[in-house]
This record gives C-alpha cells, structure tokens and sequence, in this order.
C-alpha cells in the first residue's frame, strides 16, 4: 500500500469525508531534506461535516490527529484544505 492510500484510510476512518483529495506531492521536493529521509510532501482536501463549527486551527489540528502515525514516519509536510459540505459547495 502506497503512502496516499494509507493518508486516505486514515482520514476516511477519521472523518467520513463527504469528498476526499490527496496528491503527492514529493517529486517537487527533491533534494529537500525532508524527501532525503524518505517522508513526502502532501497536498490534502478534505469534506467532512465534522468540521462544522471548528476553526480552521481545529481542522488542522484534527487532521493532524489522525495522521499523527504517519507524521512520525511517512509525511514531512503537509497542505491541508479542509472544508464543511456547505463551504465545499461555495468553491
């Protein structure tokens, strides 16, 4: 299992993302000294009616929650773009 299905199953189990969007984005990153240890670069969306009445601090902090395995070993950094239903539908 590659590193973008494993971020997906942990964020589906999370939030049951109403739409979820996870792009690898390491190749850019060569040469940094994050991709020289072997973790990546991700770019991730996410739609989860469990961030209704959270600040985006909190979104973060929650996706950081479920990703905390991860992050020890797999994701150097990480862009999160996360959204309600009703916020998602306004893009």
């Amino acid at each position: 299992m590659n590193r973008v299905e494993q971020i997906r199953i942990a964020l589906e189990q999370a939030f049951k993302p109403e739409y979820i969007d996870i792009e690898d984005d390491s190749a850019s990153h060569t040469g940094h000294a994050g991709a020289r240890d072997g973790k990546g670069h991700f770019n991730v969306v996410i739609v989860s009616t469990d961030f209704e009445a959270k600040s985006l601090i909190q979104r973060h902090r929650m996706v950081y929650k479920a990703l905390s395995d991860l992050l020890e070993t797999d994701i150097h950094a990480l862009s999160i773009q996360a959204f309600t239903p009703n916020q998602f539908s306004a893009v």
